[in-house]
């Protein structure tokens, strides 16, 4: 009989917030509607039936970790970080090397990405289910792009056609996923998305169209528009 994949999620959350005015906590940590960034952004995964572990990856040093409630929950693990992002998945990969199979899925998603909605997440796993690489989901480019000089001149108007905005979770193999970064750690390079390590093996990961609104907490106005998007959704 056909083993069926596992599910297995990686939060990667050693970041140092430097776009984030401030001495306060790192971005996932901040209150957003009552929570904290990082409980929002882990409570898709929670309540996910087929869901087996989340490792969240964290900074040497982090004290606030302890201090959430969803760090004592039993299905979340947790693993140190490295200096860049595909560091810290790496990290995650290693933890669940004695857990997960080559053929189970590993979703990444980012700590401070609280709004990503239970609809998305079950979308990109249906239509991921058959895939032999994976993929992420993603956002069609609406507006219109512009390519600016060391002045802030617009040098040209660059065309929107089948371009997208790379959201999270991203969802690959294990094999595939533990492959493409090892390689990119072989090679030197620091791949800024899971996809992109991927796409470096020669391979096409697939896009699934998600909400815009899965935005990623980046600068301090961010928190304001998260708040507004989860009010609304839970009053809806």
């Amino acid at each position: 009989m056909q083993r069926t994949p596992k599910y297995w999620v990686i939060v990667p959350a050693a970041g140092s917030s430097r776009r984030m005015a401030g001495a306060g906590p790192p971005k996932q940590y901040l209150q957003v509607a009552g929570r904290s960034v990082i409980d929002w952004a882990l409570a898709p995964f929670l309540e996910l039936p087929d869901c087996e572990r989340i490792v969240v990856v964290l900074a040497e040093h982090d004290r606030h970790w302890p201090e959430q409630s969803i760090a004592r929950h039993p299905k979340v693990l947790t693993a140190t970080g490295g200096t860049e992002r595909f560091d810290s998945v790496r990290a995650g990969l290693r933890l669940l090397a004695s857990h997960a199979a080559e053929d189970d899925w590993v979703l990444v998603h980012d700590a401070a990405r609280p709004c990503l909605r239970a609809t998305d997440l079950n979308r990109l796993i249906d239509e991921l289910a058959g895939d032999e690489v994976g993929g992420l989901l993603g956002a069609p480019v609406v507006d219109t792009l512009k390519r600016g000089d060391a002045s802030d001149r617009v040098r040209a108007t660059v065309t929107r056609e089948s371009l997208w905005r790379a959201l999270t979770p991203q969802m690959f193999r294990y094999r595939v996923l533990e492959r493409a970064l090892r390689a990119a750690h072989d090679a030197g390079s620091a791949p800024t998305d899971e996809a992109q390590a991927v796409e470096a093996l020669g391979l096409q990961p697939r896009l699934v169209r998600g909400d815009p609104d899965n935005i990623k907490i980046t600068l301090p106005e961010d928190i304001e528009r998260a708040a507004r998007l989860l009010k609304s959704w839970s009053a809806a």
